[in-house]
């Protein structure tokens, strides 16, 4: 593709009749690649996003992301504490889709660059469940897609056949995923309004003088559909500092019914896009994708235990999530191979600690076991020994304020470290 920013601006004119445009410029936000992209001002000092797809897959993306967009009516926007994008219009250009939305300004993050407590994490818990909040009607009358907790239950029974059937996942994963799925404990939950797999760089924010970072914008609505909760936390497995923070927000501000198993489903999704970049290898008959896949899932299987293969077996012994184990994962499990996930999901590689990321906590890379099941919900968050408490957080009667002014200095450090973003 790599089509100019003077090219993809040229083509808002005839996604939006009559706009007059002035200037071009390059995305900031690099994106994944997929998409030719670029920001185009118009006479009137509006700026807007351009991207355009140029395969079925992409195509199909920014559709998603259209028809989603505009189903977050003046109503459903003002139940949102942050900015979505606003679609402007779209075309057709080479064949390929081209969508223009409304530029959102804001600051993105990495995963594993989240800091934990008061601040950036505390804020996308709160996002995500406002996201969550909104009503089923959203989804419904635009015609979205919209699953029961049994049916998405089904959907994972029918993934780990598939991945199974390849012959290259490892025994004691297929034992693992399978033993989740058949407990019943772990699907008792409300379906809600999904973002169907928020990332870390969804977020915008912007620093607030008193609070820290805020998020102030969420980009990536193109999998808007009725849902597993737990899809929007999976990526916390990529952000074990922030993990605690997220899911203590997330609960405090959340009205829907406790869901105790929110946090293992989380990690099982995650697990299981090793599990879908599998299937995708195989469908397309890429040998290179599949031979990825199968590298990162027996990285994943050699972090268990040895005598652990079972959930059952494990219950009595005191568990970790076998997420953890990502962490002790070789970056060059993978090496020259392409992970760049192809479907609306995010990237099975983002799982895996990159060369900027830093160190897990102790309490991270400890041996995992088998167990997704029966396990208190803080079991599996980060862990400060030295407190006792499941979120990491300390108890302010006995360190007064000093605990959120360092997370709130952690947050501003981070925010040193983003790019300026834009809605991509």
């Amino acid at each position: 593709m790599a089509r100019s920013p003077f090219t993809l601006a040229a083509a808002v004119t005839a996604a939006l009749p009559g706009a007059e445009v002035v200037g071009a410029r390059t995305l900031t936000a690099g994106g994944d690649g997929r998409f030719d992209s670029a920001v185009a001002t118009l006479a009137d000092g509006r700026e807007l996003v351009i991207r355009v797809g140029d395969d079925d897959e992409t195509s199909r993306e920014l559709a998603s992301e259209s028809l989603a967009l505009r189903a977050l009516t003046a109503g459903a926007r003002a139940m949102l504490p942050f900015r979505a994008p606003e679609y402007s219009g779209e075309t057709l250009l080479a064949e390929g889709r081209a969508l223009v939305t409304e530029l959102l300004p804001g600051f993105q993050i990495e995963a594993s660059h989240v800091p934990g407590g008061r601040g950036a994490a505390e804020s996308i818990g709160a996002s995500i469940a406002a996201v969550h909040a909104l009503p089923a009607s959203v989804v419904r009358n635009a015609g979205l897609t919209a699953r029961s907790a049994e049916e998405v239950r089904e959907e994972i029974r029918q993934l780990v056949d598939r991945a199974a059937a390849t012959g290259r996942v490892p025994a004691r994963l297929t034992v693992r995923w399978r033993d989740a799925v058949g407990d019943d404990e772990l699907w008792r939950f409300e379906s809600a309004v999904t973002l169907g797999g928020v990332q870390a760089t969804s977020f915008l924010f912007e620093d607030d003088p008193d609070n820290g970072p805020e998020v102030v914008g969420l980009l990536n609505w193109h999998g808007m559909s009725l849902g597993d909760p737990a899809v929007d936390l999976a990526w916390l497995s990529s952000a074990p500092d922030a993990a605690g923070t997220v899911h203590s927000s997330y609960s405090e501000a959340s009205d829907r019914t406790p869901d105790s198993a929110l946090a293992v489903r989380g990690r099982l999704l995650a697990e299981l896009e090793f599990a879908r970049w599998l299937v995708h290898g195989d469908a397309m008959h890429r040998t290179d994708i599949m031979d990825d896949a199968a590298g990162l899932l027996e990285s994943l299987a050699e972090g268990l235990r040895e005598n652990d293969l079972s959930v059952i077996a494990a219950r009595s012994e005191g568990v970790d999530s076998a997420m953890d184990a990502l962490n002790r994962v070789p970056a060059t499990a993978a090496a020259g191979s392409n992970t760049s996930m192809q479907t609306d999901a995010y990237n099975p590689a983002d799982l895996l600690p990159g060369e900027d990321a830093p160190d897990a906590p102790e309490e991270y890379v400890g041996d995992a076991t088998e167990d997704l099941r029966d396990v208190a919900e803080s079991d599996l968050l980060p862990r400060d020994e030295s407190q006792g408490d499941p979120s990491g957080a300390v108890d302010e009667e006995e360190t007064g304020t000093d605990s959120a002014d360092e997370a709130q200095r952690a947050a501003r450090a981070a925010l040193q470290r983003w790019t300026s973003s834009s809605s991509e």
